[in-house]
């Protein structure tokens, strides 16, 4: 693959332009260190300008519109694959397989409409659910792409006005997914915007954006929670997590090593889901990890842009070296052998618990005597947005899942994906607020309006 990097533009009253503040850092390739751009920003006049462009907008957005997006989205998906992978080094094959999010989140929204999700009525009372207005979409760095598919499709399906702003560390896959949605949307209903936490800042306090939805790490959510509390604006916050993985003592030990070891290396420990705690039975310890660090050990580990590539660098050396700093001063191991150039770090293995979420491919190992104690280790922290179960008796696992603090809990499973495309996808603790999903999200950008004439319905009493 040899796609040349876009240059950084951003998308403001239907007029492209070059973000004009310079953040104070490079962009590198993950893969080399070598820088490849800097890091810019949208200037705060152009993002104010954004903000009463998206206030005064009004355009429909049907079915058919969403469709279209999708339809034109879908030849260019490889492409947007490479460009993630370019600036986050997750590998080619996983940026690929999230490519189906992308056109995909346009056809699920454009199938509740047709659905008729926006009409809930009610015998005889009618019940609307009517766009907000100006809708902020934050999109994370990890699945850049993807996310904002989700968030904006969405947004756009409950009739808001919307501006995205991508992660200043992941903006080049932004750039043809937002030349496609605004070719495709009514004047002033899409925008793109650049920028770090002070762009997010700008937008987030600004009373004309109506409502937030955010993925991202928790200081960045708090933000976001405290500039909309005192407009009583809605924020969905997606957060991440600490992610508790229990061992039962049943546990196979082929799948318990296979799901440790994806979860601790789906796109490089990079998501919001993967391993943070792993919880295994005492009396199994070293034959677990024994096992874990063979499936670790032999991960393909090189080029992200090679198919055959299974785990690669972080995004950038500063993170790395946050990560790094994250694993000082705690006994661990780390297994396999990465490249010397480059932002690469091996999977690590800490002994002894975790007690914040570290965004790499880290994980603490802890064990128990009795699965009452396993339970109270994974409810333990204050995240609650995945946790994970392994055990041969899968009702036995079920049971002890549905013990765990958490959104979303999967049993004998390391998906990046969700247990099923319609359940929700919620936050609890520390993780976030709200529920996104396939339903969800779009039904957070809508509030409630409710017609009818007194007396022609009443409650029938008994």
């Amino acid at each position: 693959m040899s796609t040349v990097l876009p240059s950084i533009t951003d998308f403001v009253n239907g007029g492209w332009g070059r973000p004009t503040v310079d953040l104070g850092m490079a962009l590198e390739d993950p893969a080399t260190g070598d820088e490849i751009a800097r890091a810019v920003a949208t200037a705060p006049e152009r993002i104010d300008r954004a903000l009463a462009v998206a206030d005064a907008a009004q355009g429909r957005i049907d079915a058919d519109l969403l469709d279209g997006i999708a339809t034109a989205l879908e030849p260019l998906l490889p492409h947007i694959a490479e460009l993630d992978t370019r600036a986050t080094g997750v590998p080619i094959a996983q940026t690929e397989l999230l490519g189906v999010i992308i056109a995909g989140s346009f056809r699920l929204a454009a199938a509740q409409l047709r659905a008729g999700v926006l009409r809930e009525d009610r015998d005889g009372v009618q019940v609307h659910r009517l766009p907000l207005g100006p809708a902020l979409c934050l999109v994370p760095w990890n699945a850049p792409a993807p996310m904002a598919a989700h968030k904006v499709a969405n947004a756009l399906a409950a009739g808001c006005p919307v501006i995205l702003k991508v992660s200043e560390l992941a903006p080049y896959s932004a750039i043809p997914f937002a030349e496609v949605v605004a070719e495709q949307v009514p004047d002033g209903m899409f925008q793109l915007v650049h920028g770090g936490a002070e762009a997010g800042a700008q937008l987030a306090a600004d009373p004309r954006i109506r409502a937030v939805s955010f993925t991202g790490g928790l200081a960045g959510g708090r933000s976001v929670a405290a500039a909309s509390a005192p407009l009583l604006r809605p924020a969905q916050l997606e957060l991440g997590g600490n992610n508790p993985l229990i061992v039962l003592p049943d546990a196979d030990t082929g799948t318990a090593a296979r799901i440790a070891a994806e979860l601790l290396t789906t796109l490089n420990g990079q998501w919001c889901r993967a391993l943070g705690r792993l919880i295994l039975p005492a009396g199994r310890k070293a034959e677990l990890l024994a096992a874990i660090g063979e499936q670790l050990r032999a991960l393909r580990i090189g080029d992200p842009l090679d198919p055959a590539t299974e785990f690669g660098p972080l995004v950038h050396s500063g993170h790395r070296a946050i990560v790094r700093k994250a694993i000082a001063g705690h006994v661990h191991t780390a297994y396999g052998a990465v490249p010397d150039v480059g932002n690469y770090l091996a999977p690590t293995l800490l002994h002894g618990d975790l007690a914040d979420e570290i965004f790499g491919p880290v994980a603490g190992v802890v064990t128990y005597d009795a699965v009452e104690e396993a339970v109270a280790l994974a409810n333990a922290l204050p995240y609650g947005l995945e946790g994970y179960v392994c055990g041969t008796d899968e009702e036995a696992a079920l049971a002890v899942a549905s013990r765990i603090r958490a959104g979303e809990v999967k049993v004998n499973g390391s998906s990046i994906m969700s247990l099923h495309l319609m359940t929700p996808r919620p936050a609890w603790g520390w993780s976030g607020l709200g529920e996104e999903g396939t339903a969800e999200t779009l039904r957070f950008f809508t509030g409630a309006r409710v017609l009818g004439v007194e007396g022609r319905f009443a409650l029938h009493r008994s």
